[in-house]
């Protein structure tokens, strides 16, 4: 091309002007033009476009490249007085050049998208919710997979209304789905429009519920570049797309300069929360994890998976129970970790209302075993993980946990180095055991959905956010601090079984029914993030709060250890139902055990907060 358009504008000005003799076909100066310029496109990447997705970028890369190439050739050829090269011909070089390479690139993107939009009679017909860049690119890739054909966009822009969107038509607002779904046969809505807050899904969602047909929607930029999600990847709409909350933003920056090139240990590993927070560590810089899991299955899986997606990472698995003090000493030396996750416990309040004694063992004992190791160590952070439950705590879940807060508490007052901070979060979405799988299971087998009281409400974040506050919170706390997300209001637990019902495509009472069991034993009809005498500041963070300290005797709570230890290995209940009287005047809960010989039900006294 470069010698053809460097031939046409002699000969093209020869014919015009008829002044000097035509460019013979091979010369001196036309070598050094195809040298010059063939050097210019090797180094600007032209040879490695293509064309079937040739583009306006495209398209400036071969200016830029003709340009600069002009600018070499009058440098060169003036050393040679320009050997009778006119400076008209050299002026409209650039411009030419580019028009003969952009063009044949243009004409064969044509024809590939005209090839595309010829869709299969059998391609499903497709609404597109949203007219901006989502859906444009969006129209492009249901064409190329020939499985689709996009038949119409809406949008609530007035200026866009009746205009047209790579040949497809806007025909209307989003409030018109439902007609404009039956008039154009639609069979599957796209909501191609990622920008859309909670509130804002909720709306288009509700939009597409009352067209009947099914809908999927295009997923968030962040979701695709933190692995969530693959480009071009339709997805279901999830119960955390309408939950009532802007997600947090950490402090990356932050974060990954405290995790950059370091040793993490996460006990837990591969739970709901720790194997996400193995996720995380890893993507933001981490040199090495060391994973403590109890269970094998669990750690396999999250051991191969992150061999998978980080080669680089260094892996240490340990399998045991982190209630063991070799285990601990054998993780740690394998690693030598400069923080500590500890997420491993047990979570499930009606199941601890009648396991107190496990509870006891693995959320108290366990954490303290893993707290005095961390110190004995040297460790620089160690980051509990806590709950809402252990706020004015009424079920051993509760308890257990607002105990080991203050073992985290009181052992970051003595010790020297090691830095200990706890982390309190509500319900996590998704997670192992919680009521999402469960309704979703339940809603797949036909109903009912079961919901324990019609107002029990709960504060839910997802996975991801949990994970995401845990390392701000590692990254940035002070000694012995208890954190918080701020986790705007609460969900009533009615209203996310029936948009869960209504994301299935059922339809609340008639297709899946909703049923009231009553609250199971130790569960609280509201949640709480502080006590009510608890002076929460806020942070550097401002979706993170910090929980003013509470007075109780560290003295006591750490001498009583030893005791509770000897009460688990006798299954003493009675002894700790008085430990947790004596060190926890908050608690109040019924703790209740089924023995070999009859059932057993210890009742814990009534002592309100101070």
């Amino acid at each position: 091309m470069v010698w053809l358009g460097w031939q046409l504008l002699h000969a093209g000005r020869y014919w015009v002007l008829q002044d000097a003799p035509p460019l013979p076909l091979w010369n001196v100066d036309t070598a050094l033009v195809l040298g010059i310029q063939a050097v210019i496109f090797w180094k600007m990447g032209l040879y490695r476009g293509l064309w079937r997705f040739a583009s306006v970028a495209d398209l400036l890369n071969i200016f830029k490249a003709c340009f600069l190439g002009a600018v070499a050739i009058v440098v060169v050829l003036a050393f040679k007085r320009l050997n009778g090269n006119p400076i008209s011909v050299l002026v409209v070089y650039p411009f030419a050049l580019s028009a003969l390479l952009g063009t044949p690139r243009l004409l064969y993107r044509a024809w590939k998208d005209y090839q595309a939009v010829q869709s299969d009679a059998g391609a499903r017909r497709v609404l597109i919710l949203g007219a901006g860049r989502a859906a444009e690119a969006l129209v492009r890739d249901l064409r190329r997979s020939g499985d689709y054909e996009p038949v119409g966009l809406l949008d609530d822009s007035a200026h866009l209304q009746g205009a047209k969107l790579q040949d497809v038509p806007i025909l209307g607002l989003l409030e018109d789905a439902p007609v404009v779904a039956r008039e154009t046969a639609a069979k599957l809505l796209v909501i191609a429009i990622p920008t859309l807050d909670a509130a804002g899904m909720q709306r288009v969602v509700g939009i597409c519920e009352s067209t009947g047909i099914p809908f999927r929607k295009v997923p968030r930029l962040s979701d695709v570049l933190e692995g969530h999600s693959l480009p071009g990847q339709l997805k279901e709409v999830a119960i955390e797309d309408l939950l009532g909350r802007k997600p947090i933003l950490p402090n990356w920056e932050l974060i990954r300069g405290w995790l950059g090139g370091r040793t993490v240990l996460v006990t837990g590993a591969g739970g709901s929360i720790g194997s996400e927070l193995c996720r995380q560590c890893a993507r933001h810089g981490a040199a090495r994890i060391v994973l403590l899991e109890i269970s094998e299955l669990a750690l396999l899986t999250i051991q191969a998976e992150l061999e998978r997606g980080f080669p680089a990472l260094q892996i240490e698995a340990v399998l045991g129970d982190c209630g063991d003090p070799a285990v601990i000493r054998h993780a740690i030396g394998r690693g030598r970790p400069d923080a500590v996750f500890h997420a491993a416990a047990y979570k499930q309040v009606p199941v601890l209302e009648a396991q107190v004694r496990e509870a006891v063992r693995n959320n108290i004992l366990a954490t303290e075993n893993v707290a005095r190791a961390c110190i004995e160590a040297d460790i620089a952070q160690f980051v509990f993980i806590s709950t809402d439950k252990a706020v004015e705590p009424v079920n051993a879940l509760g308890g257990s946990k607002r105990y080991a807060e203050m073992i985290c508490q009181s052992l970051d007052q003595q010790a020297a180095r090691t830095r200990f901070v706890t982390v309190r979060f509500g319900n996590v979405l998704d997670s192992a055991g919680s009521v999402v799988p469960l309704f979703r299971e339940q809603i797949r087998n036909g109903g009912p959905v079961t919901v324990t009281h019609r107002e029990v409400s709960r504060y839910f974040m997802t996975i991801p956010e949990a994970c995401q506050l845990i390392l701000q919170a590692g990254a940035s706390a002070s000694h012995g601090a208890i954190y918080t997300l701020d986790m705007g209001e609460p969900i009533l637990i009615r209203v996310l079984a029936e948009q869960m019902i209504r994301l299935a495509g059922k339809r609340v009472g008639s297709d899946i029914a909703i049923i009231y069991t009553g609250l199971r034993p130790g569960e609280k009809m509201h949640e709480t993030l502080f006590y009510s005498d608890e002076n929460c500041r806020p942070t550097s963070h401002p979706k993170i709060l910090e929980a003013g300290v509470r007075s109780f005797s560290s003295e006591q709570v750490l001498s009583s250890i030893p005791h509770l230890r000897e009460a688990v290995a006798t299954y003493d209940l009675e002894k700790i139902q008085a430990i947790f009287n004596s060190t926890m005047p908050e608690f109040s809960g019924i703790a209740c055990e089924q023995s070999s010989d009859s059932a057993k039900v210890v009742q814990f006294p009534v002592a309100r907060g101070k």
